[in-house]
């Protein structure tokens, strides 16, 4: 399962992504671009700030989620590209690198953001993810 940079940035800032992330880790291959670990942590600082916690804790948490979810690097995902922002370009074509690394690894995308749905690959919110996850592991 791919994650978007909002799923990581919810890891680090709550408690449910990380425990869903935590009991399936073992039974799913989590994934997420290189692109998305870099977003969250340019973003993580602002956001941490807003919440009134110390930044210096968004890192570390941050680096805790990558022993749980793999990083994908553009070798991977970069031949998928060209249809990846085909199918995301009126939406978020920022977006890409999500999309492209679902494509290429055969897996659906775990995100809050509506701009995924329509992209031809299954889109999971966290509120329903547990569903595919608990199927999943036990294949």
């Amino acid at each position: 399962m791919v994650l978007d940079a909002n799923i990581l940035i919810r890891g680090v800032l709550g408690v449910k992504v990380f425990q869903v992330l935590f009991r399936y880790a073992a039974q799913i291959d989590f994934a997420a671009p290189d692109t998305a670990f870099h977003e969250a942590k340019e973003r993580l600082p602002g956001i941490l700030q807003l919440r009134g916690v110390q930044a210096e804790h968004g890192p570390v948490t941050l680096e805790t989620l990558g022993q749980l979810v793999r990083t994908v690097e553009p070798e991977t995902y970069a031949p998928f590209e060209t249809i990846a922002r085909r199918r995301i370009e009126r939406c978020d074509a920022d977006d890409w690198p999500v999309l492209a690394a679902a494509l290429a690894l055969g897996c659906p995308i775990w995100t809050e953001d509506k701009d995924f749905f329509g992209c031809g690959v299954a889109t999971w919110t966290t509120d329903r993810v547990e569903l595919y996850l608990a199927e999943a592991a036990l294949h």
